[in-house]
């Protein structure tokens, strides 16, 4: 493929083409690896990391797309104009040195610890996620059935819906494991032999690997561990990962035995894997134990370790170690003794228990906390200002946990913030009496008269959103041998449909336009950033009606309105960069956090 630059604006980039162009090489790859074709694999990789297209992909994702695109490295660099992206594509070379990455601690959710982030420079960056394209298709062919993390078109809720699977018909022991450290303490040298890339693809990969830290001014080695930060370290720590399933299988693999002359089917054990997070379900203790030195055995070779006191081993339904059941990414899990008509049944027989996934309490706890300091902090602001700050958190909360048995949690959620809100509500009128301040912050929205809302006469009525107005939905697991880059798009169009963090509006747009970006005319993919647009511009007249919108991919959305303020402006005919707004100017070389944050996705 020629690699020399064409004469285009970085805003003429017919984007629709290149993508295309990078997906049909990364099918190919996919596909060769699934047959285990490691010569074409390679052939086409040497291909993609060369293209032009795939660079200019790389290069608008880390400028343009990533959330973390304005956190700079060592250089200072925090976001690139037009003209010096098209630099970046020129100049991204594959033999260049890297340099070292930029250290930022942020605090651990819910917790006093702090985990370390490496911000790579963005030529790193872009290099990071060109090699990037490359390798996963090859190691989507390859990754597990029940690994979830950090992989394109899987989800938490995969997961979840994998164990309540595995757990809904026997009382079972669960080892619920965590590896120590796991991206600080990978080994890079089991790593790079267990990649068995392309040779400058192992060197290029070695020398990120060992590129150094710089943390307060100080640059240090690197002997071991991937940088979480960094655009290729998730699926490096998958590669990583990779064969903890097939190690269990293979030394326990489902059998017929017979007990008490009767032919009885031993299903092999459960493996789930969440990132470094991972479950090994077996109705055998023993089996459990034996996996769970089998497991240390495994990870010794890569470096790594389970943590002591992450790792224990419990049961779904009696009380095994002073517990019962287990929490699992935010869930609950457990098997609760039942009545006649709530029991399950297996062939007909009721089992005398059914498996109920709640939210952990922990968790509830955390997330009331945090609606709590947001009502505390607002003691001085009006009711609007409240209500748009509650709403983000509680919607963004529900919707995790909208999968589980969560309508009880959802109810008492509601009654702590009835009362929460009912404080807040005396301390800004103290003279006032109850009544008062219930007419004058609750109004009645449709059936429900205890919404606490501003009245329906103001300029822009906004309600609060209740926890319990989230409707439960069972999630559907992904089947196992999919990925996104089979080219299957109506399996994954239906899927993006049902995904529980589309709103009911975005969802209904998807389906009336069959998945597709209207602007640009391709498939929402996993991972893209999906934006609502009006049609017709309110400014101009439009209506915020369904009818009068649509969805876009978020650099569509971007290009869409820049022409239109250009038409209203009346300079069609000049020359002007049609794109998000950026920073055009380098901050100076970074020894700490720079204005723009180091907030990443």
């Amino acid at each position: 493929m020629n690699t020399a630059l064409p004469m285009y604006e970085w805003n003429q980039i017919p984007w629709p083409m290149l993508e295309r162009m990078v997906f049909k090489f990364q099918k190919r790859i996919y596909r060769a690896s699934q047959r285990g074709d490691v010569k074409t694999v390679h052939r086409l990789q040497r291909l993609l990391t060369k293209s032009w297209a795939a660079k200019c992909i790389a290069v608008r994702q880390v400028t343009q797309l990533n959330q973390g695109k304005r956190t700079a490295g060592v250089d200072g660099i925090k976001s690139i104009v037009p003209k010096d992206r098209f630099k970046l594509v020129e100049n991204l070379d594959l033999k260049r040195k890297p340099r070292p990455i930029r250290r930022v601690w942020i605090p651990k959710p819910g917790k006093d610890e702090e985990r370390p982030l490496g911000i790579p420079v963005m030529h790193d960056r872009a290099t990071q996620a060109l090699v990037k394209l490359a390798l996963e298709p090859e190691w989507e062919a390859k990754f597990e059935p029940n690994s979830f993390g950090f992989r394109p078109g899987r989800s938490v809720h995969d997961a979840i819906e994998t164990i309540f699977n595995a757990t809904r018909y026997k009382g079972k022991y669960v080892l619920d494991a965590d590896i120590a450290k796991c991206f600080d303490r990978i080994d890079h040298d089991a790593l790079l032999n267990k990649l068995h890339t392309l040779p400058y693809l192992r060197r290029l990969i070695k020398g990120w690997l060992k590129a150094g830290v710089m943390d307060g001014g100080k640059v240090s080695p690197t002997t071991e561990g991937t940088p979480q930060g960094g655009v290729i370290s998730p699926l490096l720590a998958n590669v990583a990962l990779h064969g903890m399933e097939n190690l269990i299988k293979e030394r326990f693999p489902t059998t017929w035995e017979y007990v008490n002359d009767r032919r009885v089917h031993v299903s092999s054990p459960a493996v789930i894997r969440y990132a470094d997070d991972f479950l090994v379900i077996h109705q055998n203790l023993e089996v459990v134990q034996q996996c769970q030195r089998l497991i240390e055995n495994w990870l010794e070779d890569m470096g790594l370790t389970l943590s002591p006191s992450k790792t224990r081993i419990t049961h779904t339904l009696k009380q095994y170690d002073g517990e019962t059941g287990f929490d699992f990414l935010g869930f609950n899990v457990r098997q609760y003794v039942s009545g006649t008509h709530q029991s399950g049944r297996v062939g007909g027989q009721k089992i005398g228990f059914k498996v109920l996934i709640k939210p952990a309490s922990k968790n509830v706890r955390s997330h009331y906390r945090k609606l709590a300091n947001i009502v505390a902090k607002h003691k001085g602001h009006s009711q609007e200002r409240l209500i748009a700050s509650l709403n983000p958190v509680i919607r963004g909360w529900c919707n995790y946990y909208d999968a589980a048995v969560s309508k009880h949690v959802f109810g008492a959620l509601d009654n702590m913030m009835f009362r929460r809100l009912k404080r807040w509500a005396r301390f800004r009128h103290s003279s006032k009496s109850n009544k008062w301040f219930y007419k004058k912050y609750w109004q009645t929205v449709g059936k429900d008269n205890w919404v606490f809302a501003t009245p329906r006469y103001a300029r822009k009525p906004v309600a609060l959103k209740k926890h319990k107005s989230t409707p439960i939905q069972r999630h559907i697991k992904v089947q196992p041998n999919r990925s996104p880059f089979d080219g299957d798009w109506t399996y994954w169009g239906k899927r993006l449909s049902r995904c529980r963090f589309v709103t009911k509006e975005k969802r209904r747009l998807l389906i009336r336009q069959k998945g597709l970006c209207l602007k640009c005319g391709l498939v929402f993919k996993d991972g893209d950033v999906v934006e609502t647009d009006h049609i017709l511009s309110t400014s101009r007249g439009g209506k915020d009606y369904f009818n009068n919108k649509q969805l876009l991919h978020r650099h569509c959305h971007h290009r869409k309105t820049a022409l239109e303020i250009k038409k209203r402006s009346g300079r069609i005919d000049k020359p002007q960069v049609i794109e998000e707004p950026d920073e055009g100017k380098l901050s100076r070389p970074v020894l700490k956090p720079s204005q723009g944050g180091d907030s990443l996705a």
